[in-house]
């Protein structure tokens, strides 16, 4: 990497800075009660964040690791329904600028930063039990089931989905436009992002074609791809914990800056272990790759913010808590971190730490 590379990446980092403290945290509060606005997806665009890890050709950035971790601490940091809505799209452009395949209308939409995906992959976990079903079809697919999680339902004009053909339990990831044939059942009520316009969404025998069409995979090494990813501990796990470590340093009430000195160097070394290990695991090419260890640094992420979302709410409690309080937004948002991308291992892991 080279230094003009360095300060573009910094320049960037500034701008990206700059919206969260000015537009983004003002505004969280009443994001979660009332939903990302789809203004905030033109704001988000207009800095790049919808294509910042695709290529210079298509108007992209093209950022590299560290920095993309930076900016998914500093959006989750500031607001977390918005973090939510922009991560279910954030790492496909990336994704299909690796791909080596040619690149279909819709990826060079997407490539470009013009419209918002919403992501329905996780249903793969479930099957058999739950899943989309995929069918081969002439020059395509047909899927057809319900996605039991799209978030930023109604702001998003395409899906990645990812859907099984029970048969041969191959896994077919693939973009979907959202159109007739693909409706949601209602929005969930959701007592932790509320604000991210999660819904459930039924894909009603959708053609997807060859074109669109990501990747197929077995079921088996789609699961141990999924197995890496679900057990790390991510950026925005610490885009949060900075969030509450700093409301904690600025409060007035005695020793909660003490908890903050307290915390501030265990998650420092936990994020420190987390990238390290992920980067790693990613060198080794993706996977179980010190699988105890990433879990292990994962369960250390989530009660470290269990501590601090704690610390805040007492440290801000009287007789209750108001709703325009951030400190029960806080302890909300530290929930769902808690229990996003549950697998069997991570449940175990997180339910073993609490039985010692």
């Amino acid at each position: 990497m080279n230094a003009a590379h360095d300060n573009s990446n910094d320049e960037f980092l500034v701008r990206v800075r700059d919206y969260a403290e000015q537009v983004l945290r003002p505004a969280a509060l009443s994001a979660d009660r009332t939903g990302v606005l789809a203004d905030r997806i033109d704001e988000l665009g207009g800095l790049g964040l919808l294509n910042h890890l695709a290529p210079t050709e298509f108007g992209g950035l093209a950022i590299d690791r560290d920095t993309d971790r930076r900016v998914h601490e500093i959006i989750a940091g500031a607001c977390f329904n918005t973090w939510l809505v922009w991560a279910q799209h954030a790492p496909l452009a990336g994704r299909i600028a690796a791909a080596d395949a040619p690149v279909s209308a819709l990826a060079a939409r997407i490539l470009r930063g013009e419209l918002l995906l919403g992501a329905g992959v996780s249903d793969v976990r479930r099957f058999p039990d739950h899943y989309v079903a995929a069918r081969k079809a002439a020059n395509g697919w047909i899927f057809d089931g319900t996605l039991s999680w799209v978030s930023g339902w109604g702001l998003n004009s395409a899906l990645t989905v990812a859907a099984v053909e029970p048969d041969t339990e191959t896994v077919v990831t693939a973009l979907v436009p959202v159109g007739e044939r693909t409706r949601s059942t209602g929005p969930l009520e959701l007592g932790a992002v509320a604000g991210s316009r999660t819904a459930r969404v039924h894909l009603d025998e959708v053609f997807v074609p060859d074109a669109n069409v990501l990747t197929t995979q077995s079921l088996d090494r789609a699961r141990v791809a999924d197995t890496g990813t679900a057990s790390d501990a991510r950026a925005h796990h610490f885009g949060l914990a900075e969030t509450i470590l700093t409301e904690l340093e600025r409060s007035t009430v005695p020793l909660a800056a003490d908890v903050a000195a307290t915390w501030r160097p265990r998650v420092a070394e936990i994020r420190s272990t987390a990238y390290a290990l992920a980067d790693e695991a990613t060198a080794a090419g993706e996977g179980p790759h010190r699988l105890d260890e990433r879990l292990a640094t994962k369960v250390a992420s989530g009660e470290a913010l269990s501590a601090i979302s704690r610390a805040l709410l007492i440290a801000r409690s009287g007789r209750g808590l108001s709703g325009d309080d951030t400190a029960q937004l806080h302890a909300r948002s530290v929930l769902f971190v808690l229990v996003q991308g549950q697998t069997t291992d991570v449940r175990r892991a997180q339910l073993a730490a609490l039985a010692r």
